[in-house]
């Protein structure tokens, strides 16, 4: 029963240092628009921890825009409240009437997360392609942090692996943290242990990372870098922690009929 009770307070010491990862979701109804039946687009905006399937509420986002071909439009205007994993969070619809690579970009309010005594920001995005073209997929919209595609950011397939250079407030962030993450949408998938509902990847000197991701569904894609400025927390300054955060959709063959 000693070694019993001793092996369950270990595993409980070792559960609760490990951080839940945070991110901020852009997540639209699909990737890839090639019918008219798929253009109408819902967007889900949250913040979770998504492979946990764990909610946490979110205020208003001060910005959600769209950009094409060198435009902005701004959406926050089709921001409704809705609900995501039980938790407060919004929702936007577009409809895609245009060819072309579609860039949806959020913006939150400062989150604070007293388990980790910081605020949290992050800058989130997600690419959508329709109706056969997809140029300009690699521009960067110019947010304070921000993944720059290298490698396409739809119709990837399981195994391929993306490449992304992450830019903090425009200059390459070398030998930055990226945290690789699933939502776990249906609930299907679990973890071994804690260690493995997070992957890790680190920036090289350039600012460049790659990772491969092991299933199909959306996945997040989370640089972490800290800002020099700090905020106010009832009186005391805190450390703020900003996010170049990217969803992407990976998908697997279809069954040739053949």
């Amino acid at each position: 029963m000693w070694k019993l009770l001793c092996a369950m307070l270990a595993l409980f010491a070792f559960c609760a240092g490990q951080a839940q990862a945070h991110f901020g979701m852009v997540v639209p109804s699909t990737a890839t628009v090639t019918e008219k039946k798929d253009a109408n687009l819902v967007v889900d905006i949250a913040f979770a921890h998504p492979m946990e399937r764990e909610g946490i509420d979110m205020a208003k986002p001060r910005a959600f825009t769209i950009t094409r071909d060198g435009k902005t439009e701004d959406l926050a205007g089709r921001l409704t409240l809705a609900s995501f994993l039980k938790h407060k969070a919004w929702q936007a619809r577009y409809a895609v009437t245009q060819p072309g690579v579609h860039q949806f970009a959020m913006t939150p309010e400062p989150y604070f997360e007293p388990a980790e005594d910081k605020y949290i920001v992050h800058y989130t995005k997600t690419v959508v392609a329709a109706f056969g073209e997809e140029d300009g997929w690699g521009d960067p919209l110019g947010l304070p942090a921000e993944i720059v595609p290298l490698t396409r950011p739809f119709a990837n397939y399981v195994g391929n692996v993306f490449r992304g250079l992450v830019l903090v407030n425009g200059n390459l962030a070398p030998n930055v943290e990226v945290e690789v993450e699933c939502y776990n949408a249906d609930g299907r998938r679990a973890s071994p242990n804690p260690y493995f509902v997070t992957q890790v990847v680190k920036t090289d000197a350039s600012g460049i990372f790659a990772s491969g991701v092991p299933w199909a569904g959306w996945w997040g894609f989370a640089a972490l870098s800290e800002s020099e400025e700090k905020m106010d927390y009832k009186g005391t300054p805190k450390p703020v922690e900003i996010g170049a955060v990217l969803w992407m959709h990976f998908a697997v063959p279809k069954e040739s009929r053949n």
